[in-house]
């Protein structure tokens, strides 16, 4: 165990193989695993488990009763080598669940500058960007890909290998069960369905209006025109020649391999 001027509760156990930064602090009844690694100026709250194989950036936040790093939630899954690795200044609030990946091999990466409040659930191999915001109790299932500044309400649920392009907003209580394009507002019926573009998020983010502008004959194209899937596509390359935002709103859906959330 290596630590430079950590502050360890003398009621934590902390496993001889972790790697401890300098400045961590680790609250009482709260257990670090082995071959963990835990970055600078990170606090880890009480009652709390970090589980190994986990890599940990700097200025983290764990608050209590987290759990890190477990076993992945899998029938397949037989004690191979997994990893987690996480990002620099997330917070991550009470009862969170992080799983490992599964399989041989497989990685859950979440990224940096995230907020991940109380019950938030990762799944195995997941993949999550940077400054996205997932409220309370929101949940993805196995291999779900999230981009960077996404907003997942309460109570969302993203079936398994979907993917959440960047900018999208998902409204509380909506299930998804196809990909999300970028920049889009999803909202609850039975299902979530597309409910127009994320504009407010849009603005906040220094999208000015002709971007904004561009996006909104982007969506609908895709939503509101009456085109099939491929004839909306043919609509959507031809925007793309004047604005980079559709042609990453192209590349997404051209990208995926479920069915596009329509």
């Amino acid at each position: 165990m290596t630590m430079g001027r950590a502050a360890i509760s003398p009621l934590a156990h902390v496993d001889p193989g972790a790697r401890i930064g300098a400045n961590v602090e680790i609250g009482p009844f709260t257990v670090i695993g082995g071959d963990v690694e835990i970055g600078d100026n990170t606090r880890i709250g009480p009652h709390c488990s970090v589980l190994g194989p986990t890599t940990m950036g700097r200025d983290n936040h764990i608050h209590g009763y987290a759990v890190i790093g477990g076993d992945p939630q899998d029938k397949k899954f037989a004690g191979e080598r997994t990893e987690l690795v996480i990002g620099d200044g997330n917070t991550i609030r009470e009862f969170v669940t992080i799983n490992r990946g599964t399989g041989s091999g497989g990685v859950t990466r979440v990224g940096s500058h995230n907020w991940l409040l109380a019950y938030t659930h990762i799944a195995h191999d997941c993949q999550v960007g940077d400054h996205c915001v997932f409220s309370n109790n929101a949940t993805l299932a196995g291999h779900v890909e999230v981009g960077d500044h996404v907003i997942l309400s309460g109570f969302t649920g993203v079936h398994q290998f979907c993917r959440i392009g960047s900018h999208a907003f998902i409204g509380m209580g909506a299930f998804v069960n196809g990909d999300v394009p970028p920049y889009l507002m999803v909202a609850q019926e039975d299902y979530g369905r597309p409910r127009g573009i994320n504009s407010e998020g849009l603005k906040r983010r220094g999208f000015d209006s002709e971007r904004v502008s561009a996006i909104k004959r982007a969506y609908r194209a895709l939503y509101m025109s009456g085109a099939n899937l491929v004839e909306a596509k043919a609509q959507l390359a031809a925007l793309a020649d004047t604005s980079d935002d559709v042609r990453a709103f192209l590349d997404f859906i051209e990208s995926g391999e479920r069915p596009l959330l329509r």
